[in-house]
């Protein structure tokens, strides 16, 4: 078992512009004139969170409160969806943003709605734009922001103050995610016809939603899901090969196995950890396990993706080995997956 590095959090310092933290780097340089997005600020803002539990809330109160500054600055009170690019002056590039984006930000205001260290205003303040932002929720048309909501209404739903919109809409997302696995056939038990990216968020909003909604016919699903998927992205030697950007896993083909993508691994992470928590199958550590193993060096290449002495990722796995630049999203998914592991060794030893 790796041991997990303590949070480092220079890389995000780094990386972070006096508006929220930059999308890009060139290397371990941020990239001013690319901007910033809504997505990576809910992804700081949830790493923000995480890192909280082992450092304290004063360590992150400043980054948190910028982030959720930027949230509710990217909000569109009129069509009650969520702006995603900002310029490096403040200036929104588009009225709406992508799916993914509203989505995104709906959880990391459900993870801070319902975070024991936060302080009551801060709660306060999550909580009343996750409730303004839910609406728009149900007319999302696509699997991956269904199951990033849905994971962000169960941890309301579990938390001290539950939402009767939350309740609602986890619902009916939920039932609509598993129906389009319901869909598929058991020669392809997977809900679209190419295998892209984040895949495994999927398989955890039906094993978290389906245990939350008392359906265990749906987190079954989810689990047998992520099982498949498992299965496919793991060599013979042991380690875990990704499906690959170059080319996906079209239906009837072989998975690509580069660009490899933390995000990728670290949806894994959380997955298996999700899994485990529901079923207490022990099995599901281990996999979560081999998944973390990607970013220190258990991969194709045999190089570790993460950098722990400056907190920070390469921006994917090549043939040729890791893409040098740092960016938000590839930084911010291994400091998540890190958190996702330490949490479930803790509460492995202690059940």
């Amino acid at each position: 078992m790796l041991a997990l590095p303590e949070p480092v959090r220079t890389h995000l310092d780094e990386l972070t512009g006096r508006l929220g933290i930059y999308q890009h780097a060139r290397g371990s340089i941020p990239d001013p004139g690319q901007g910033y997005c809504t997505d990576d600020v809910a992804r700081a803002a949830i790493v923000d969170i995480l890192q909280a539990r082992v450092i304290g809330s004063t360590a992150i109160a400043t980054s948190l409160e910028r982030s959720l500054a930027f949230l509710e600055a990217a909000f569109v009170g009129s069509t009650g969806r969520f702006r995603n690019f900002r310029d490096d002056d403040g200036n929104w590039l588009e009225q709406d943003g992508s799916p993914d984006a509203h989505a995104r930000a709906i959880h990391a205001l459900a993870v801070v709605r319902s975070e024991a260290t936060c302080d009551p205003a801060t709660q306060a303040a999550a909580g009343q734009l996750f409730e303004r932002a839910l609406p728009a929720a149900a007319g999302l048309d696509a699997l991956r922001p269904w199951a990033r909501i849905i994971l962000g209404c169960v941890i309301v739903e579990q938390s001290d103050q539950p939402s009767d919109r939350g309740a609602e809409t986890l619902d009916v997302l939920a039932r609509r995610l598993c129906s389009a696995f319901d869909a598929s056939g058991p020669e392809w038990p997977w809900p679209e016809a190419v295998v892209t990216y984040e895949n495994a968020l999927l398989c955890q909003a039906l094993i978290e939603g389906g245990a939350c909604l008392g359906d265990p016919a749906m987190a079954a699903s989810g689990v047998a899901a992520l099982r498949w998927l498992l299965e496919a992205q793991v060599a013979e030697a042991g380690y875990l090969v990704l499906v690959g950007n170059r080319g996906w896993w079209p239906r009837g083909g072989r998975p690509a196995h580069y660009d490899q993508q933390p995000i990728d691994a670290a949806v894994l992470v959380e997955a298996c950890a999700a899994a485990w928590r529901i079923t207490g199958d022990p099995t599901w550590v281990a996999e979560m396990e081999r998944c973390y193993a990607w970013f220190e060096g258990w991969n194709s290449a045999g190089i570790a993706v993460s950098d722990p002495a400056r907190g920070s990722s390469g921006d994917g796995l090549s043939a040729v080995g890791v893409n040098a630049n740092q960016g938000a999203e590839s930084t911010l998914a291994w400091l998540t997956a890190t958190e996702i592991v330490r949490a479930a060794r803790v509460a492995a030893t202690t059940s």
